[in-house]
């Protein structure tokens, strides 16, 4: 059985982002850009989420690097949070091959849909939080 989860509308997201430089706050807003990129929609008869990731990536150049920005933002986020050299290194090198990736012309829209750079960094991310600034945990449904 499988259970239909509303999908959340962009403006919810971004109205959740809060602005403080505190971990917590950090994380909510990386989660928050993560859900917006990655899986704000669901694909009709399937049960993939898909984000502005593809979206934007459709558009030739322009979308491919807009969204590398916003991946190399979530990197730099990272940084504020104290992570370490190697792991910043891990996670932009993430956003710089899906960045490269996305730029090939269907071949990398078709990896923008299976390869979820901004997903693998937010795994790490929470990783390094969980670890070392253990308040800012939340249980996962």
């Amino acid at each position: 059985m499988t259970q239909n989860i509303p999908s959340p509308d962009a403006a919810a997201i971004l109205s959740a982002l809060p602005l403080g430089r505190d971990p917590v706050s950090i994380r909510r807003r990386i989660e928050a850009v993560e859900r917006l990129m990655e899986g704000a929609f669901e694909v009709p008869g399937t049960n993939r989420r898909v984000g502005l990731d593809v979206l934007i990536g459709l558009i030739p150049v322009v979308g491919d690097v807009v969204a590398g920005a916003i991946g190399a933002w979530i990197v730099w986020e990272a940084r504020n949070l104290g992570m370490t050299k190697w792991q910043l290194t891990r996670m932009g090198a993430r956003v710089g091959f899906d960045t490269m990736l996305g730029l090939v012309p269907f071949v990398g829209d078709a990896a923008d849909f299976f390869y979820r750079s901004n997903s693998r960094n937010l795994r790490t991310i929470k990783r390094h939080l969980d670890r070392n600034h253990p308040a800012t945990m939340t249980i996962n449904r």
